[in-house]
This record gives C-alpha cells, structure tokens and sequence, in this order.
C-alpha cells in the first residue's frame, strides 16, 4: 500500500511543479493597462479682463518720490493695469526714470512741461499731461481694429485707491461714475442717483456744472476714447473745476453715466494729499556728504 501511493505521489510531483511555475510566471507579469479613456474637450475660455489704462500727471516735489510709492504699491496688485506716468518737465527726470524702471509693471514714462503762462495760481492744473496720455494712448490704439476693449482713468499721484474701485471700473460700457471723498470742503462728493439713472450731484462747489465730479470720480471706455480723437482737456475758455465737465461734455451726457460702487453709496477714492512738508530746518550750507534720494 505504501509504495503504490508513493508511485502515484511521484506520477503527480512534476505535474503539481508545472502549475506552480505558470502561477508564479502569471503573478509576475504587469497588470493589464486600463483602457485610454476618450479625450476631454477643453471648456470654453474665460474671456481676458479688459485692462485699465491709469493716466497719471506728476511733477516734482519733495514728496514727489513718496506719493509714487504709494501709488505704485496699489497698481502692483490690480491685474492688467498699464500705468502711463506723464512728468510736467521738458525731459525725463533721474528720480521718476529711476522709479519706474523699479516700479515693477507695466508702466509708460513720457514727459511733457507746462508752458509757463499756465502756472499761475487759479489755473487749471496738469492739462497738457493728461493730454499727453490721451494721444499715447490713441496712437497706440489707432492700427488696430475695433472693437478694442479697455478702461481710461485718471489716477492723480496725491489720492488714495481701494483696490475694489478697480474691479468696478473695469465693467465701464461707455462712462462710470462713483463718489469721491475728502473732496470739495466735504466729506464727500458723489452722482445722485435715482433708479439706475444719475438725477444731480451732492456737491459742496457749483452744483450746477453739467458734470459736477472730481477727476478721481469717472472712468471711461477705450472705445469712447478712439471713437472721439477729439475730446481732450480744454485749456483755452475752461476754469479752475470745469476741466471735468468740459472733456465729458465732449463725450457723453448725464443720461447715458454708468453709476458704480453701489449706486454710488460706497466711497472707494479719496482726495488725501499729502501734507505739506516742513523742511524749515534743512541746512544751505555744511551739507551732509552722502546724497541720498528721498
């Protein structure tokens, strides 16, 4: 009996190491690939954000360098924001040049001087600058075709911007307005607006103007500006305050503003300045012997 069932063991014993060897073979092989799923189609592209072109008049000061910084720090952080820094002077200064090589964005420095005979006091002020960054940006917009969207804005050195200001001008259709504080011997000054629609003006100063706004309360379309190569700031006939309503005559009427910022409730610019520095101790002689940029 013991020895037919160990003739029978060893009739199995090369059968039962074959089908170990193909289970270890099997094991060792890769896993089959899943199978290639079909590709995804792409969904559709978010369309770009219109940029906002900031046109700002500058000229020097000894806070000059101090309010560029500040102004700088706000546009670093807004998205496709072109800055067109305009000096009032008849060539480049070493101290903006040096600045808006280290600004950090994108910034266009041109220069253009005030003729002397508009520098009396009680004349409009920085005409010939803003100007100057209307026709740069024409003549940057004027091969291409339309329609070209953008925002303009004129973002004087001496105020102060929320960033959500930005996200509320970049909407513009044609002309947007917004309140403005510490402006006009008031806490603020803003559009009345009744059902949408801009009915007057909450101002301290000539409530009768056609457009009674600060510069830092509009901004207007790319396209408005292109479409009207004319509209410009007026120096001949045009008074202290009017500068405002004179160019947005040239462009659009009261019925046609965009209201922002709520209805106009919400004040998103103000017109700080900076105080007047008081350099009564800065010496004519016996100078320090480092000079230093401030």
């Amino acid at each position: 009996m013991k020895s037919l069932l160990l003739s029978r063991f060893l009739l199995l014993l090369p059968w039962g190491l074959i089908v170990i060897l193909l289970l270890d073979t099997d094991s060792s092989r890769a896993p089959p690939a899943p199978p290639a799923r079909p590709p995804q189609q792409a969904g559709p592209r978010r369309p770009a954000l219109p940029p906002i072109y900031a046109i700002t008049p500058t000229y020097s000061r000894p806070v000059q360098k101090a309010e560029l910084t500040r102004l700088a720090n706000t546009f670093r952080q807004v998205a496709r924001l072109h800055w067109v820094l305009v000096e009032d002077a008849a060539r480049r200064s070493e101290l903006v040049s040096r600045f808006v090589a280290r600004a950090g964005l994108p910034c266009t420095h041109l220069h253009v001087p005030t003729p002397r005979r508009y520098k009396r006091p009680g004349l409009p002020r920085a005409t010939e600058q803003r100007n100057a960054g209307l026709a740069w940006l024409r003549q940057r917009h004027q091969h291409l075709p339309p329609p070209q969207p953008g925002v303009l804005f004129f973002a004087d050195d001496d105020n102060t911007y929320s960033l959500e200001l930005f996200e509320e001008m970049r909407t513009t259709r044609k002309v947007s307005v917004w309140p403005v504080g510490l402006v006009g011997g008031r806490r603020y000054e803003r559009p009345v607006v009744e059902n949408g629609k801009v009915v007057g003006w909450y101002t301290g100063w000539r409530a009768d103007r056609p457009f009674a706004i600060d510069m830092a309360g509009f901004a207007v379309s790319l396209q408005v500006i292109l479409s009207n190569p004319k509209a410009v700031f007026k120096r001949r006939g045009s008074q202290p305050g009017m500068q405002e309503s004179d160019f947005l005559n040239q462009i659009t009427t009261v019925e046609e503003l965009e209201p922002k910022a709520n209805n106009c409730t919400k004040v998103l610019v103000w017109h700080t300045r900076t105080e007047k520095v008081n350099l009564g101790n800065e010496p004519k002689y016996h100078l320090d012997t480092v000079k230093i940029e401030v």
